[in-house]
């Protein structure tokens, strides 16, 4: 394997399928089986979930709502999506935890570093709930945080295409996709990757990004093998 321990970044729209909304039962049986495989090919599983798909905080805030209000509110999104990603594991033998920024004991474990690394050594998955406990921070900081905190080999920012491309693939078909860009380029030309405190945090922490499309089966189990998929937002200047 080319990748021990990675952190795989979930959006909550992904969760919702084509409903848009909610939880799609048929999307989480399907990555619930791409993550026991990882789990099953000896691969340290970090996780970290959105909540977009039942609360977007920079949406509610457009809307006129608190910018903090509207953010916790979509950080406990992002806790319902992570306990209903715990569940479907679990009901497939796969030995998952919940650590959440925003305390709530009885549902799930305070984040605590070192009882993460703790749970990824014992091969059970690990998925980071509540953002980074603050407003104003993205999940895609959070995810750029927590790959930091446990030493993650890489970032796998699963999305419904299958790399980055030049303009969207979805109205353009002459969309050329890149293989690999170079996180400067990703500042300077302004490409949605993630947003930019999470590259730049990816960018100083020398943490690479693999961009790659989750719904076609096998894909993440091809990356951390090291098969060329998706595109690789690299610190490395060549």
């Amino acid at each position: 394997m080319k990748y021990k321990r990675i952190l795989l970044k979930l959006s909550g729209e992904a969760l919702a399928g084509t409903k848009g909304t909610g939880i799609d039962p048929e999307v989480l049986e399907s990555l619930s089986d791409e993550v026991k495989a990882l789990i099953d090919m000896g691969v340290e599983v970090g996780i970290v979930i959105g909540g977009g798909n039942i609360h977007r905080g920079v949406a509610g805030a457009t809307k006129g709502m608190d910018r903090t209000t509207s953010d916790h509110m979509g950080m406990l999104a992002t806790i319902i999506n992570s306990i209903a990603l715990q569940d479907s594991l679990e009901r497939k033998d796969v030995y998952t935890r919940v650590l959440t920024a925003i305390e709530m004991k009885k549902i799930a474990e305070p984040y605590i570093r070192r009882r993460a690394v703790r749970h990824l050594e014992k091969k059970r998955v690990v998925i980071f709930a509540g953002g980074t406990g603050n407003p104003y921070f993205t999940t895609d900081t959070a995810a750029a945080l927590r790959a930091s905190e446990i030493d993650a080999d890489v970032i796998l920012k699963a999305t419904k295409v299958d790399g980055i491309y030049d303009k969207d693939p979805m109205k353009h078909d002459d969309a050329v996709r890149f293989e690999t860009l170079n996180y400067i380029d990703v500042l300077n030309k302004g490409i949605k990757v993630m947003d930019s405190t999470a590259i730049t945090f990816c960018m100083d922490n020398k943490i690479d990004i693999i961009v790659f499309n989750v719904f076609e089966k096998g894909n993440i189990q091809k990356v951390v093998i090291g098969d060329k998929i998706g595109t690789t937002v690299t610190s490395d200047n060549n």
